[in-house]
């Protein structure tokens, strides 16, 4: 672990040098998916975004803890506090039991990331598994007196809080302003503020979802699970917690206001936060119409999508901007992805042919370097992309027959490459479902064919294979040493 590891904490609003609690174990807890529906483009980039935390931090040789979680109860209709659990209003319209519904969704999602290659986290805790230390942490603010019970529920008292500590400083919000706006609602609900917020609430007679509690029968509030299992999981401090920057507020924001309420002190030392992908500028959802489904990314049966898209090539398209930026789809975008990955696994697979010489005639020294200096800085992915884009250059000059490469320098090329397209960035080399070892056989029988055929002045067989697999979209290269071919 010699090299210095830089991420930006949303908390301070800066890079910072990454000191684990207790090197060389990481703690890292990132908030996972709501089960209620088809995953979309904006779910895979969390995902994708901490599995290369996950991959590169381990690289550097730590033992991670990642922690996962599932939410599957608690998440309401309209906000955090209001509307009906959306798990069971599925359930209750389709008949089914609220686990059953978890249970699908749960599968489907990790399916959906098995395709895009993200590793699965060392726990993945569901919400419902830990209601007994979800109503162990609400006492907790209860006692330390920053919480009370009404009508059944329990409400966290952010004026109070406020008072003693700074709710808001996550997120930058002024809560000064939110309270003096919101006394006015004093009296209209069961909470004194419409700013706080749900620790636990009562169930209605019709809520299919509850449990016992001192204080009613019920259901934990949605922000309560993370601040329960990530200091079961990974101990009243630890490192990491992540996930889209539309949690910041309210939700990590309120996990931040309960830990210090039920503990004395914050749980988390680095906060990171990836950004959304948009449509046209406006983020990805249902209520908009330009919610698509990674399902209909991956087979292209949406309206708005012009051809059918590979996970590895969704990977990519969101590994090659800075997750902390915004990225707007497009069908473009996804081609342009498309193609660039094809040109960087190409160049892979080229460099697994080439046979070495006595020297080098190509400059490939400190490209390891350059991309550990890229991933050091705050995981700069898309300067990890470019420096390997420049090694194809190389790489394809060296295959053209035009250079030459050490065995030396093309030991240490293969390595960086797998290293970091391959480990770090996760991208998948083995080729898609069409294009399979059986499928690649077949194809390499004909050139084969077509090779003797050559060697045989056969020249109207020859003439046939390659212009039948040209029609056919092959792109067929002779080469000194055979023949290369790409679809």
């Amino acid at each position: 672990m010699e090299s210095k590891f830089y991420i930006y904490n949303t908390l301070t609003r800066k890079k910072e040098e990454f000191k684990p609690l207790h090197a060389p174990h990481v703690g890292l807890y990132v908030c996972g998916p709501t089960v209620y529906g088809d995953g979309h483009l904006g779910h895979a980039r969390p995902a994708i975004t901490f599995d290369v935390l996950y991959r590169y931090l381990t690289h550097l040789g730590y033992k991670v803890r990642y922690v996962r979680n599932i939410t599957d109860v608690g998440h309401l209709e309209h906000d955090a506090d209001e509307g009906e659990d959306k798990i069971a209003k599925k359930a209750r319209l389709e008949k089914l039991e609220p686990m059953e519904v978890v249970q699908h969704y749960t599968l489907r999602y990790h399916k959906a990331m098995e395709k895009l290659n993200v590793l699965p986290p060392s726990i993945e805790p569901h919400a419902s598994g830990h209601i007994i230390e979800q109503i162990a942490f609400v006492q907790k603010i209860l006692d330390a007196g920053y919480a009370y019970v009404s009508e059944g529920s329990v409400y966290f008292d952010v004026e109070k809080y406020n008072r003693d500590h700074h709710y808001g400083k996550l997120s930058g919000r002024n809560i000064d302003e939110l309270l003096e706006t919101t006394r006015e609602l004093d009296g209209q609900t069961e909470k004194r503020r419409s700013i706080d917020f749900a620790l636990w609430k009562k169930a209605a007679p019709e809520h299919i979802m509850h449990w016992p509690s001192p204080w009613s029968e019920g259901f934990p509030g949605w922000h309560m699970e993370c601040s329960a299992m990530g200091t079961k999981y990974l101990g009243e401090e630890f490192d990491i917690h992540g996930g889209g920057m539309d949690l910041m507020f309210p939700h990590h924001e309120c996990e931040i206001a309960q830990s210090v309420a039920a503990l004395g002190h914050e749980t988390v030392h680095y906060w990171m936060h990836n950004n959304m992908i948009t449509i046209n500028g406006q983020k990805m959802g249902k209520s908009l119409g330009n919610f698509i489904t990674l399902d209909e990314f991956f087979t292209g049966s949406h309206p708005l999508l012009t051809q059918a898209f590979s996970p590895m090539t969704i990977r990519f398209f969101i590994l090659q901007a800075h997750y902390r930026s915004t990225v707007d789809f497009s069908n473009e975008a996804l081609q342009a992805s498309e193609k660039g990955l094809a040109r960087l696994l190409e160049a892979y697979e080229r460099l697994q042919k080439i046979v070495p010489a006595a020297q080098s005639t190509i400059d490939v020294k400190g490209l390891r370097d350059r991309c550990e200096e890229a991933m050091c800085d705050d995981l700069n992915t898309p300067i990890v992309i470019s420096h390997l884009f420049d090694a194809c250059k190389a790489i394809n000059t060296v295959a053209d027959g035009k250079g030459s490469i050490s065995a030396v320098d093309l030991e240490e090329l293969k390595a960086v490459f797998s290293l970091f397209v391959e480990d770090v960035l996760g991208i998948k080399t083995e080729a898609d479902d069409n294009k399979n070892d059986a499928y690649k056989k077949a194809v390499d029988l004909l050139l084969d064919l077509r090779l003797q055929a050559k060697q045989n002045k056969d020249w109207a067989t020859s003439d046939k294979i390659r212009n039948e697999l040209t029609a056919l979209g092959f792109s067929i290269k002779d080469t000194k040493d055979g023949f290369e071919w790409s679809l």
